[in-house]
């Protein structure tokens, strides 16, 4: 159709990954890996042999959609779902490996920080130089200079190299120009993060000016409150393909949905290596909030059941909150409790007060000896569940706490933990 301004057919990225080998830690190792490889390079078999244990990843397999003129897009997924080499196979940045995208109009990306900048050139000789990238002449870039400069307040560091700037320089001067050269499509991925929250407040509301100029908007990120805020559609990427495509309130709702209802067993994806041995969480739920969303100031309830192999007198839940961006906003650690060895235990965990900005959050947990202890040692971590979404009730005002980041800071009051039952197992658990 003539309205239509992107066309994405069976697209499908592959990356070939080689395995690199841990750095040698003796002499005798590294004289004996020295060994292996040649004895490798020398035998044609082993070196095919080698090839062949190369693994395939494919970042993006089957995606098909289309973008309307004037359409905001959101695109969302968990880590690793190919959110952002969708982004750079659109804008051109990397080849895809099957599949066909069409394109009408004129593009312009802003991926990660620094995005089509030359760190040695100054911030006024990168605008220039982008606007000539996007085929614009000086004298069009000479028009909208002054628009650009006001909008990402850096006047004062116009004349410095870029290298110079901080991130959130970089940012406001890169989203400035590639919001103000009038691209026919705006790409953004989540880089808009690093800016502080009235920039990203600001440029949402370029974005939205963009979009009624007729003019299309792709948006990767994290934050389902933005995404719900700007785009019209929104495309739910999982493992490289496209779970669903639909009306925004449809799709971040069954986003959080599908987060929410994770079983047990995931956690096991969410663990960090090395913990989970003799105390374990065996499942986490978020029990304040059917959907996912709670209001600014309400108190927030979960419901963790551990196992525990061996007796522990004095054992503590540490719980840390990360913003979409992925800062720890806040710590806490539980009064102190007892386990017995081959017991199921099921905990309540009630945190009030806790004032946490609008924006969406996961939440880390940690089972470790009590403070008692002195040096506290965590038996089990496990980050990235819950995941839910802080909202602003109407006409209300929020602060952002004075949290402190440090790993085992008491930060947030009127914090309860309760026993809620007591199950003693001993033929189930592995």
């Amino acid at each position: 159709m003539s309205d239509t301004v992107i066309r994405v057919e069976n697209l499908a990225k592959k990356y070939v990954l080689g395995h690199k080998q841990e750095s040698n830690k003796t002499f005798r190792e590294a004289i004996t890996n020295a060994g292996q490889s040649l004895v490798s390079a020398l035998n044609p078999r082993t070196k095919k042999e080698a090839e062949q244990s190369r693994d395939e990843f494919w970042a993006l397999k089957d995606v098909s959609f289309e973008i309307k003129q004037g359409e905001k897009l959101g695109i969302i997924g968990h880590n690793g779902a190919g959110k952002s080499t969708l982004l750079k196979v659109i804008s051109r940045i990397v080849e895809p490996t099957k599949g066909s995208i069409r394109i009408k109009g004129r593009v312009a990306s802003l991926l990660e920080v620094g995005t089509g900048f030359h760190p040695e050139l100054t911030g006024r000789e990168n605008v220039f130089l982008n606007g000539a990238i996007l085929g614009m002449s000086k004298a069009e870039i000479k028009r909208k200079f002054d628009e650009i400069v006001a909008f990402a307040e850096v006047e004062k560091f116009l004349d410095t190299p870029v290298k110079r700037y901080s991130s959130g320089m970089y940012v406001r001067l890169a989203f400035a120009v590639a919001a103000h050269l009038e691209p026919e499509i705006l790409i953004i991925d989540e880089v808009l993060a690093v800016g502080d929250a009235q920039f990203q407040k600001k440029c949402l509301g370029k974005m939205e000016q963009i979009s009624g100029e007729g003019r299309t908007v792709l948006f990767v990120s994290h934050h389902m409150g933005t995404i719900s805020t700007l785009c019209d559609r929104v495309i739910y990427l999982s493992k490289g393909q496209v779970h669903s495509i639909g009306l925004t309130e449809k799709i971040v709702k069954l986003y959080y949905s599908e987060m929410l209802t994770n079983k047990s067993q995931d956690l096991q994806k969410l663990r960090l290596s090395g913990f989970g041995k003799k105390i374990r969480f065996l499942d986490i739920k978020l029990l304040s909030s059917q959907d996912g969303t709670l209001m600014f100031g309400q108190p927030i309830q979960y419901e963790l059941t551990i196992w525990s192999d061996i007796d522990i007198d004095s054992l503590s839940i540490g719980s840390s909150f990360f913003s979409s961006n992925g800062n720890c906003v806040g710590a806490l650690f539980s009064e102190e409790f007892s386990v017995r060895a081959n017991t199921k235990l099921t905990l309540q965990l009630v945190v009030s007060n806790l004032n946490l900005a609008p924006d969406s959050y996961h939440v880390g947990f940690s089972i470790g000896f009590g403070q008692k202890e002195g040096m506290r040692t965590d038996f089990d971590i496990v980050i990235g569940k819950p995941v839910f979404e802080v909202i602003a009730m109407q006409n209300s005002e929020f602060h952002i706490a004075n949290w402190s980041v440090s790993w085992g800071n008491i930060v947030f009051k009127d914090v309860s933990l309760r026993i809620e039952k007591l199950e003693s197992n001993t033929s189930s658990m592995v």
